[in-house]
């Protein structure tokens, strides 16, 4: 497996492998001085031990003189050392009773006045010495049992073959760790490549999808593993997020199409009619004011579509600003006034604009949203009828209410009436000056808000619409 892609970008288990690698040569490095430690300290102490026993073989070379004085002397006769060992020998008073032939004597050295170890460089080779102070008794079979004599060694031993063994031990263990990891290398680019395959597969898949194939079926592997099974729940929502939305726009192109289609077929026969012979004038301002009146259904159609495509585009944006609901309504119903009267509807409103009731919804559009229900509900009111506004205060939201009591809308197109361009309910038709796009800009613009809006109707008896949003602050 390479550990950089065709373009040169470092692959995941590309770095794995090398923090895993790094780790172990690290680990390796550590395991190495530790034992460096060990060795040089288990090594050592029995040198030490070493050094104790043949100075404790020089001091029992120290025999008694046979002379007047009492003194003691060194016995060389059975004294055998190593030939690079090094060794000298005082009595009590400091007089030298021997040193080794390969010793030039400690005079100048700054030996200790108490027993331990210490180091010098002798012939260009490092020593370890050891000053020990011992007794000798003298004459033990006199009475008071003999003359205690005291004795002061120095002894050393070159230290190049503790040196040897601990570099050793420490180059075996180096070797091992060295082993370890050239074995353990491959296997964990093995096990990494077969531990990623189901991120290869799940990869794989997710690149067939296209704006003409949304199949997308992830591996059981990949959902089955706790850190690929968040990205694969992910995958599947964008996806059909993604394909409604890419079926939604492809609708949306296709009915607005049709729509504008008509609309231009509508204008042109209107014009055609017009010359298809000589006409008073009277004919052709006539002809002139419907084709005029058709242009302006045409305007109108596109304004909705570039509203909505507004809405829709910024459907997923931040909340793009907080409004007075309650004022909000109130400036609408004002507007609208005068359109109820001709239409002889009541509007029965159940606010208070002087109690503010702030939500998560720009002013633009919440006028947009308020003045299409209430255009829709007095519309479609018969005369006389009355349209009742009702705003609730809920945990957290605030509800509003939009009530006609007018034809109602038939059962099967309920669940359609948001769609674009719908018109399947005969009181809702063309007739009305509508292109099917008033509650689809309704519904966009509340769900950018975090909101909701449900329509509920019973034939005969009115529709209902309730607008619910969160309230801000």
């Amino acid at each position: 497996m390479t550990g950089r892609s065709t373009f040169g970008r470092t692959s995941i288990a590309f770095r794995l492998i090398a923090a895993v690698m790094l780790v172990e040569l690290v680990s390796a490095g550590l395991v190495i001085l530790v034992a460096l430690g060990y060795e040089r300290h288990s090594h050592f102490r029995s040198f030490d031990v070493m050094l104790h026993g043949r100075a404790d073989s020089v001091l029992g070379a120290v025999q008694d003189a046979e002379d007047v004085g009492d003194n003691v002397m060194l016995d060389l006769a059975d004294l055998h050392v190593p030939p690079d060992d090094v060794y000298e020998v005082w009595d009590g008073r400091g007089h030298l009773l021997g040193r080794s032939a390969n010793w030039q004597g400690s005079a100048g050295m700054s030996v200790p006045n108490h027993n331990g170890f210490f180091r010098i460089k002798l012939r260009n080779h490092d020593y370890r010495l050891l000053f020990m102070r011992g007794t000798r008794i003298i004459d033990p079979g006199e009475p008071g049992g003999g003359k205690l004599r005291f004795v002061s060694i120095l002894y050393g031993a070159p230290t190049e073959r503790v040196w040897e063994a601990i570099y050793g031990a420490v180059e075996f263990y180096a070797a091992g760790m060295l082993l370890l990891v050239l074995i353990t290398g491959p296997l964990i680019a093995w096990v990494l490549h077969r531990g990623l395959e189901p991120l290869r597969q799940l990869a794989a898949l997710a690149g067939r999808v296209s704006a003409n194939s949304w199949e997308f079926s992830p591996p059981a592997s990949a959902r089955e593993t706790a850190e690929l099974a968040p990205l694969t729940q992910a995958l599947e929502n964008a996806l059909q997020r993604l394909e409604r939305s890419f079926n939604q726009q492809s609708t949306f192109v296709s009915d607005a199409a049709h729509e504008l289609k008509t609309a231009v077929a509508v204008v042109k026969s209107s014009l055609q009619l017009v010359g298809m012979r000589q006409r008073t004038p009277e004919e052709y301002q006539a002809g002139n004011e419907r084709a005029l009146a058709d242009t302006a259904r045409v305007e109108e159609l596109v304004a909705r579509m570039l509203t909505l495509a507004r809405v829709e585009n910024t459907a997923a944006a931040a909340v793009e600003g907080v409004c007075d609901v309650n004022q909000c309504i109130a400036t609408t119903i004002s507007e609208l006034e005068t359109f109820a009267v001709v239409r002889q509807v009541e509007l029965a409103v159940h606010i208070l604009p002087s109690e503010p009731r702030a939500v998560s919804l720009s002013v633009q559009d919440c006028t947009l949203v308020f003045s299409n229900l209430l255009m829709n509900a007095i519309q479609h009111s018969p005369p006389r009828a009355q349209v009742e506004v009702r705003v609730l205060a809920q945990s957290g939201f605030v509800d509003i209410v939009v009530q006609d009591h007018g034809d109602g809308i038939d059962p099967a197109a309920l669940p359609h009436v948001f769609d674009r361009f719908y018109r399947g309910d005969p009181a809702r038709n063309r007739a009305t000056g509508g292109a099917g796009l008033g509650l689809a800009i309704c519904k966009a613009a509340v769900e950018k808000a975090g909101g909701s809006i449900t329509l509920a109707s019973d034939p005969g008896q009115g529709t209902t619409a309730t607008v619910r949003l969160p309230a801000s602050g």
